[in-house]
């Protein structure tokens, strides 16, 4: 393994935190507050091991896929840390573990709280907790890659490691304008959704704080009881964002660069918009004896929808108290999540489609045995590779999902909790249901029911097995300097 070019772009991944860092330091001192000093030297001292890091470029800037997951998945593990230490440092939250667990949930665009009370937080604070999501959203190694020139083709590994979906290509023929081009995406649609928040009478301060809670599909609020309280005109904005955040970027570059029929072929697209609707109009028609209207039913079940699939975790209402095939359905949107290449998380639609169009291939194989048939997805044929990483994902997701609950089971919290929380964790939603419902938290749970959710938590937002590299002992076999000849 390439540990030089591992320490080497870590170090590019702090100079980066740092940096950004100083963004909640300017809002303290806009606001007048001291915590603005606490991040201010923390982004100082950040930046300076990032550089310490970085200063010498390793000769052999060569890395394969595995250097690329190892990489991936201890720049989310050292980002997550030190991006804890504000709120630690400044005794916002005076519990280390709490602090990482929240940083941790904010950077894999989760949304699971430890906290109470969110309105009692500083500016700073607030702002820094919610421009996590934003970071996470896109992922902090594609914005590397977007505004530091790395040579190699290799690089495309990185990419791979840190995207949702099945499989991960270049927009346009270079990396890093793929890179810069799918940030200017995300950029613009977050900007459109703080003017529609503004234009709404929604604060500056707060539209901004949603917005990139929106754009990263976290659900990170600064209210209280989320999105509840607010009026049905900013719910609908949220609503709409949540789902154009959830569509594979892909299709809008499509429609940039106007490949209409490109972008009509995207099935996945097709698929997710089918199940949105129809999951929205079934808990409407559910649950429309315990809202006023039509209306409001259409709206709140669209909201939570979206919320739900698209993995953001924001909340209109407490839809822990709906009818229990509302609170099904949901469950299963946990699991489903929203488009490949999109911010979401969730095991994604297109594995979805994948796994049952190969459930509809066996199926035929039993009737027509000699017959030899592919499975198709945007009218051409899925390789036989990504059929196989798709079924191994299922499985190995799976695996993680049932360890996981049962570590958790220890609480003794209830089954409907301890399922739904780490359903809600692995597949980066926030709210479950029971006491990790959406007007509950995550504090109370143990120390080793924490731990096993940060691991969910990243682990769901780096599909699985960048951080399961990290367990591999082969990761670290070397060989060794001098080897004797045989005969």
């Amino acid at each position: 393994m390439n540990a030089y070019m591992v320490f080497y772009i870590l170090g590019h991944v702090l100079r980066i935190e740092g940096a950004l860092m100083l963004l909640p330091s300017l809002v303290g001192w806009i606001y007048g507050e001291n915590q603005g000093f606490v991040f201010l030297i923390l982004a100082v001292s950040i930046f300076a091991l990032g550089f310490l890091l970085s200063l010498k470029k390793p000769k052999d800037t060569t890395f394969y896929l595995k250097e690329g997951c190892v990489i991936t998945a201890l720049s989310w593990i050292v980002m997550s840390f030190f991006g804890a230490l504000p709120f630690y440092i400044s005794g916002e939250i005076p519990s280390m573990l709490d602090a990482f667990f929240e940083t941790v949930s904010g950077f894999t665009t989760t949304g699971a709280s430890i906290l109470s009370d969110v309105e009692s937080l500083c500016h700073a604070t607030q702002f820094w907790r919610c421009f996590t999501h934003w970071i996470g959203g896109m992922g902090v190694l594609v914005f590397l890659l977007a505004i530091i020139p790395m040579s190699g083709g290799s690089n495309i590994n990185l990419m791979r490691a840190e995207s949702p979906g099945p499989s991960v290509g270049k927009l346009v023929p270079k990396l890093r304008q793929s890179a810069a081009l799918l940030y200017l995406i995300y950029f613009f649609l977050t900007s459109l959704e703080v003017l529609f928040l503004v234009c709404g009478r929604m604060p500056v301060f707060d539209s901004i704080c949603t917005s990139f809670a929106t754009a990263g599909t976290g659900g990170f609020g600064v209210y209280r009881d989320s999105l509840a309280s607010q009026t049905p005109y900013i719910q609908w904005v949220a609503t709409i964002f949540m789902i154009l955040f959830g569509v594979n970027f892909n299709f809008y570059f499509f429609l940039l660069y106007r490949h209409i029929r490109k972008a009509a072929k995207m099935t996945e697209i097709r698929a997710y918009f089918v199940v949105v609707l129809a999951s929205t109009l079934v808990i409407a028609a559910n649950i429309y004896h315990q809202v006023s209207g039509i209306g409001a039913a259409i709206r709140h079940s669209g909201f939570q929808v979206a919320s739900i699939m698209t993995t953001t975790g924001f909340a209109s209402t407490d839809f822990n108290q709906w009818p229990e095939p509302s609170r099904v359905i949901l469950v299963v949107l946990m699991f489903i999540g929203a488009c490949a290449g999109s911010t979401g998380g969730g095991i994604k639609v297109s594995r979805f489609m994948i796994l049952i169009r190969s459930i509809g291939k066996e199926l035929k194989s039993y009737v027509y045995p000699k017959s030899v048939s592919k499975i198709t997805m945007d009218g051409s044929p899925v390789e036989h590779e990504i059929v196989r990483s798709v079924n191994v994902y299922f499985i190995t997701f799976f695996i993680l999902f049932t360890a996981s609950v049962f570590i958790v089971s220890f609480d003794n919290k209830g089954l409907i909790t301890s399922f739904t929380a780490v359903a809600a964790t692995i597949n980066n939603i926030g709210p479950g249901l029971e006491l990790a419902g959406p007007t509950q938290n995550y504090a109370s749970f143990s120390a080793s029911a924490k731990f096993t959710m940060i691991f969910d938590m990243l682990a769901g937002r780096l599909e699985l097995f960048p951080m399961l590299m990290l367990f591999n002992p082969k990761l670290y076999v070397t060989k060794p300097l001098f080897s004797r000849k045989t005969k």
